[in-house]
Parts: structure tokens; C-alpha cells; sequence
């Protein structure tokens, strides 16, 4: 696996011979295994806060080396929540805190989706980290927390103003669409708190979190997001099917009933709307 003895002592956390070697003027202390992790790589995807310290003691150490991903130490660190670690390598001077990953990952985006509160806060008190940078697939660091139902991640991030809560992916699904998708209520709670969020958007299949959420089930989901007027049950996706008709397919009986209760209260409406144009939204008369 291309492991040298000081890669070993790091990867294990046994400072003594991490000192050994390092007094030797034949040791390279950045020799990086068959998969590109130096020494410093593995001491901090471990959370070995006293290999990391004698390594960043060093005048030769560079702290931003990345692997074959793309992955450098604090993006490892980031990865497992090892704040101890996080701390001394931003500490660092010339350390870049915003650092992709061949898939265009940040620490923010790994931290994030791992729900590493701690980490998260961390980076988040930086100026020179975007909270709101998009990978490969087009998912920021709020569509992975959500994604996961990391709640006090989702938190921290929807109270910065430059985080866009409704942020599509390449194909389309906004956070709420996933978090939605996933049967995750709070973060979907949350998400539908805020002003500039439509709870309708279709994916690229035309499905909206709507029709995710019924499709799956989850229906204390269906029922918040059927409090938005926004939020159509008669929408078909490009294959002409509707939440309704997919939660019948399905066999979901109390999606069902939320839906089809929707759908009455919105062919009422648009019945009585020229005669009582004060008529409530039929979302104010869903039952709690």
C-alpha cells in the first residue's frame, strides 16, 4: 500500500515514534502512501492532535497537499469532525480553508453533511470560506445537511443571508425537495420558514416535493408542505402522473386522505371563488 514506518506511527497516533523518525535526515515527512495520504493526512482523518502538532512543527510539512481525490488534511479532518484538529491546521498560515476535492467538495460540504455541528460553526466564522459553493452535482453544503436531516446544521446555515435556501442540483432538486424526499420534518419545517423558498418546484422529471414526499409515504411531509398554496397535488410529473394518483397506486391511505381532502377544498374554491372572492385558502381548513 506504499505505507512508510512514519505513515504507520501517524495513521496510530504513537507520538514517541513519530519523534523517532523525524530526527532522521533520511525521512521524508510528505511521502504519501499509494492513495496519495501523507503522514499528516492520516493523523488527521484519525483525530491524532499530537501527531498533527509535532507534523505542523515542521518548517517542511505543506498542510495543503491533497491526495488522488483531491483531499487535503483539512478536508479529512473536516470529514470525521475533529475539531481539535481543525483548529491547529486553520491556524496554520497559508492553509486554504475553502479547498475542493476533485468532486468539487469543500470541508464546509463534508463537514455539513455529516452533520459536524462543531465544524460546521467553525469554518462558517471565516471570510474566506463560501458557504454556498456547489459541487460537481450542484449540491451546497445546505442541500447535503438536508439531505441527511442534519437539523442544527440547517439552522446555522439558513441564518446567513449569503446561503440561497432554495438552490437546485443538476438535476433539479432544491434542498427542500431532498430533505422532502427523505421524510426528514424538521429540516422540511425549517426550509418552508423561509421567505424565498417555493415548496412547488418540480425536479427534471417534473416531480415536486409534494409528490416525493407522497411517493414515499412520509406523510407528515404531505401535510405541511399542503399548507402552502403553492404546493399543487394536481401537478403531473413528465410521466402525467399526479401525488394523488401515485399515493393510490401505492396504497397510502392517510396520504391519500390528506390528498384527496386537498383536492376537494381546491375544487371548492375555484367553484365558489366569483361568488365569495373572500373565500379562505382551502389550506387554512386542513385539519390539524
Amino acid at each position: 500500500m506504499g505505507n512508510t514506518p512514519l505513515g504507520w506511527a501517524a495513521r496510530n497516533g504513537q507520538e514517541e515514534v513519530v519523534k523517532l523518525l523525524l530526527g532522521r535526515d533520511d525521512i521524508d515527512p510528505n511521502k504519501p502512501d499509494e492513495e496519495g495520504q501523507t503522514p499528516l493526512m492520516l493523523a488527521a482523518w484519525n483525530g491524532h492532535e499530537g501527531v498533527v502538532k509535532i507534523l505542523l512543527g515542521r518548517d517542511d510539512i505543506d498542510p495543503n497537499q491533497p491526495d488522488d481525490y483531491g483531499q487535503t488534511s483539512l478536508f479529512l479532518a473536516a470529514c470525521n469532525g475533529r475539531e481539535g484538529v481543525m483548529k491547529m491546521l486553520l491556524g496554520r498560515d497559508g492553509i486554504n480553508p475553502d479547498e475542493s476535492d476533485d468532486n468539487g467538495q469543500t470541508p464546509l460540504y463534508i463537514a455539513a453533511g455529516n452533520g459536524h455541528e462543531g465544524v460546521v460553526a467553525m469554518l462558517l466564522r471565516r471570510n474566506d470560506v463560501n458557504p454556498d459553493t456547489q459541487d460537481d452535482e450542484g449540491q451546497t453544503p445546505l442541500y447535503f445537511a438536508a439531505r441527511n436531516g442534519h437539523e442544527g446544521v440547517v439552522e446555522m446555515l439558513l441564518r446567513r443571508d449569503d446561503v440561497d435556501p432554495d438552490t437546485p442540483d443538476d438535476h433539479d432538486q432544491t434542498p427542500l425537495y431532498i430533505a422532502a424526499r427523505n421524510g426528514h420534518d424538521g429540516v422540511v419545517e425549517m426550509l418552508l420558514a423561509q421567505d424565498d423558498i417555493d415548496p412547488d418546484t418540480p425536479d427534471d422529471h417534473g416531480q415536486t416535493p409534494l409528490y416525493i414526499a407522497a411517493r414515499n409515504g412520509h406523510d407528515g411531509v404531505v401535510e405541511m408542505l399542503l399548507r402552502w398554496d403553492e404546493a399543487n397535488p394536481n401537478n403531473p410529473t413528465k410521466c402525467c402522473q399526479t401525488a394523488l394518483s401515485l399515493a393510490v397506486r401505492n396504497g397510502d391511505k392517510c396520504v391519500i386522505l390528506l390528498l384527496r381532502l386537498q383536492t376537494l377544498l381546491l375544487t371548492l374554491q375555484i367553484m365558489l371563488q366569483e361568488e365569495s372572492p373572500s373565500l379562505p385558502s382551502p389550506n387554512t381548513l386542513l385539519p390539524t
